[in-house]
């Protein structure tokens, strides 16, 4: 008789995003009015992103120009036509009616971004994420409940049109994901290439990024994709994570015990660290999308185009690969160095100014990190420029100072004070002829802890050398003095 094996199917998530990127414009994407955040109320508004009647919308220009550069750096194709339309809904925070977007015809695809994750040993893998499509489109306003975060349970709402207008890329990735790190991870190198670019400040907490995330599981092995879910307004990476890790574990478990995963729209919950159900999923024809009757179609030179191109910085992922394969550096060490173009300009203008890529590594992304953590500062508002943590460096390098020395003075080298000041009259005694008396007076003057020494305490030979530090007041050479302190202990 044989007993029947039961098989677990093991599952696997496929996963894709929607980010909305908020453009650093000083205006609206059709209008004049200001996108400044935290304005009171019906502030930053007009009569055509109110959709009054009568107006017509024209098209910020440097709207086109970091929607093509964005693009640009994701790898994409650019179309050198392309059109807006009108995507119908209806709903309180937006005036028209209608969102001003694009639909059949974006202006870029076919794209792809890096993603790099480091394991606990610190060695990094590297995957590539397809992006299906980036397109503008204008932002909606925003509703405010009483009473309730979301409308159910709010005794009345309130609406704050400043943001209707604001313009936005819309940024979708192919379903490449597989897990909430990646996601998270995409997400943050997403935030990383616009920050470089200078086309947006990334802020999650103002909205300025905000994510959704497309998520479905599948047998390993199966290609076809299971029933989609939509989580909305991610405003975290952390959130990312978390929701999408709950969201693949309620899916296995919802499958397993024979439920039928719908198609929906979910929220996350911080609170209770769940996602609950929205609504049903819209599709594309509940919006009855048309051409933009009031926008001329959108045309880009080959030579515009050409221009836009020759503007883009070196971005985080090329960085990232330049300072491991040129300069030596660590998975770890790059992460930090790129993950703010300010702090990366500091590392390069210190190296320029002739500090060793690793030592600079080292204080930037330690020390000098740390200070800034507590602070709560940036690095271009400390006093410690590049070139004098540079000349720190290369004092350190010759001999001059220790590296203790170094950092006992950091704090006021980071006020502003000049290393030459910080360090006058406080370099390393390096003569044996001036350490060596110093030496045989330390010695001299403990007996005891010399004869302990020499009956087999070899650990004592610190204390001699703390002796040494503390009568040359830290100036004596390290190395020098563990040499002669331990060739007269032995003598």
């Amino acid at each position: 008789m044989t007993s029947a094996t039961t098989v677990k199917t093991e599952y696997e998530a496929i996963i894709g995003l929607e980010t909305h990127c908020q453009l650093s414009t000083n205006t609206k994407i059709f209008s004049t009015s200001s996108t400044a955040f935290g304005g009171d109320p019906n502030t930053n508004i007009d009569p055509v992103c109110m959709g009054l009647p009568g107006v017509l919308p024209v098209l910020n220009q440097k709207v086109l120009e970091y929607a093509v550069k964005a693009g640009l750096a994701l790898n994409c194709q650019i179309a050198k036509y392309s059109k807006f339309d009108r995507k119908q809904y209806f709903y309180p925070d937006l005036p028209k009616n209608y969102q001003i977007s694009q639909y059949d015809l974006p202006i870029a695809e076919h794209g792809w971004l890096e993603i790099e994750l480091v394991d606990a040993d610190g060695n990094p893998s590297r995957k590539r994420i397809g992006i299906t499509r980036l397109h503008m489109e204008e932002d909606a306003g925003k509703l405010v409940h009483a009473g309730s975060e979301r409308l159910s349970g709010s005794t009345y709402s309130l609406v704050d049109y400043n943001r209707a207008g604001v313009p936005l890329v819309e940024i979708v990735s192919e379903p490449d994901l597989r897990s909430g790190q990646e996601a998270a991870e995409y997400a943050q190198e997403l935030r990383r290439i616009v920050r470089y670019l200078g086309v947006s400040d990334g802020n999650m907490q103002e909205g300025s990024l905000r994510c959704d995330v497309n998520i479905s599981i599948r047998p390993v092995g199966q290609k076809e994709f299971g029933t989609k879910v939509e989580i909305k307004n991610m405003n975290s990476f952390s959130a990312i994570q978390k929701a999408i890790e709950y969201e693949i574990e309620r899916q296995i478990a919802a499958t397993q015990a024979g439920d039928r995963i719908i198609q929906e729209t979910r929220l996350w919950e911080e609170g209770s660290q769940r996602t609950i159900s929205m609504r049903t999923k819209e599709g594309s024809s509940d919006y009855r999308y048309f051409p933009e009757p009031d926008l001329a179609p959108i045309e880009v030179s080959s030579e515009q185009l050409e221009t836009w191109r020759s503007e883009l910085p070196e971005l985080p992922a090329q960085k990232r690969h330049r300072y491991e394969t040129e300069l030596g550096l660590s998975a770890y060490d790059t992460r930090v160095l790129t993950e703010d173009q300010p702090v990366a300009d500091y590392f390069e203008t210190a190296i320029a100014a002739g500090a060793s890529p690793k030592a600079a590594a080292n204080w930037i992304t330690q020390d000098i990190a740390a200070y800034l953590n507590k602070q709560k500062l940036s690095i271009s508002e400390i006093g410690l420029t590049p070139q004098n943590l540079a000349d720190v460096i290369l004092r350190i390098e010759k001999g001059k100072i220790s590296n203790a020395q170094a950092k006992q003075k950091l704090p006021d080298l980071l006020g502003g004070v000049s290393p030459e000041k910080a360090f006058a009259g406080q370099e390393l005694i390096t003569d044996p002829a001036v350490l060596e008396p110093i030496v045989d007076e330390a010695i001299a003057a403990n007996p005891k802890e010399l004869e302990k020494y020499r009956n087999g305490n070899i650990n004592l030979k610190g204390f001699f050398v703390g002796q040494v530090l503390k009568k040359t007041e830290k100036r004596a050479d390290p190395k020098l003095t563990n040499e002669l302190v331990e060739k007269k202990l032995n003598s």
